[in-house]
């Protein structure tokens, strides 16, 4: 018989990872923030209401646990910040680039637009994602990122407006 634990993992684990990756970028990071994630969700599973579906409980606990990873890499970036020039601005924590697999599997223009992701805040990108990546709902994304409905609509029209421009410029140019 399977647990609930075993449902959750088998029903939403792929969708929790892309979710993830389109976050970070990395895919070492976004395995860490997915064992991450389902450690918090077997630790709290009994705190669970069910005021929303598991699904949008779940991608809150993965949204939560990748907000900390960011917070602890500003930390850490912080940290080291004071220890190096600015000319040295370009050591990063992380790479975001793609891996050369993953490039040539999309087309010319979902290259464009995921490159194009990363132009967006952190907000737009979470709706982005959200909303036309993994098909949520208004409601079940404004649950997700602890919003009204209202914000995840303007957010939405406004990184939609972005990327419009960002793909328009990116044809002029």
């Amino acid at each position: 018989m399977k647990t609930t634990f075993d449902y959750l993992y088998d029903t939403y684990h792929q969708d929790v990872y892309q979710y993830i990756f389109y976050l970070v970028k990395n895919h070492q990071a976004a395995e860490d923030l997915i064992q991450e994630t389902y450690i918090k969700v077997l630790k709290s599973h009994q705190h669970f209401r069910g005021e929303s579906s598991e699904k949008t409980w779940l991608f809150s606990i993965a949204r939560h646990t990748v907000m900390d990873f960011f917070r602890k890499q500003q930390r850490e970036k912080n940290k080291w910040f004071g220890l190096f020039n600015k000319e040295d601005d370009w050591l990063t924590v992380q790479s975001t680039a793609p891996l050369p697999e993953e490039i040539l599997v999309l087309s010319e223009e979902q290259q464009l637009l995921y490159a194009q992701l990363d132009k967006l805040t952190l907000d737009q990108k979470n709706v982005i994602i959200l909303r036309f990546i993994q098909a949520m709902s208004i409601h079940d994304t404004a649950r997700i990122l602890e919003w009204t409905e209202s914000k995840v609509k303007t957010t939405q029209h406004r990184a939609i407006k972005k990327l419009q421009q960002l793909m328009g410029d990116n044809e002029k140019g």
